[in-house]
């Protein structure tokens, strides 16, 4: 299955080689839990950008199409950080999602390239 259409993010020339970080919230994040019900997230993502960065009506449009999808967490913060990475080819990808809370219980989960795969 696809989860997702990346072609929807866009890049913009860095206009810089030096290095600096971009740091990005987006309070907005819905889609549709494991139990069909609506699901709300923040997502935090901080780049260190390679030749492109993000350009942000892009990225709100990319969000918006997982709104009425069923996806876990989980696979919903690998599939975001999966597309930035391909499209954007970042020096250094850090994407952390803030879960609301269901039955009391709050999920943080976090991702980051300058982590090492166990596969």
């Amino acid at each position: 299955m696809k989860w997702s259409d990346p072609s929807l993010l866009e890049g913009i020339d860095n206009p810089s080689n030096k290095a600096y970080e971009i740091k990005i919230k987006c309070p907005e994040v819905t889609f549709l839990g494991k139990k069909d019900q609506a699901d709300y997230a923040h997502a935090f993502i901080n780049m260190h950008p390679g030749t492109k960065v993000i350009e942000l009506k892009s990225l709100k449009l990319y969000l918006h199409q997982f709104r009425n999808k069923v996806i876990s967490y989980e696979r919903l913060i690998n599939v975001i950080y999966d597309d930035l990475l391909t499209i954007y080819n970042p020096q250094r990808l850090r994407l952390m999602m803030e879960l609301h809370p269901r039955g009391g219980i709050l999920s943080r989960l976090t991702i980051d390239s300058d982590w090492k795969s166990r596969g």
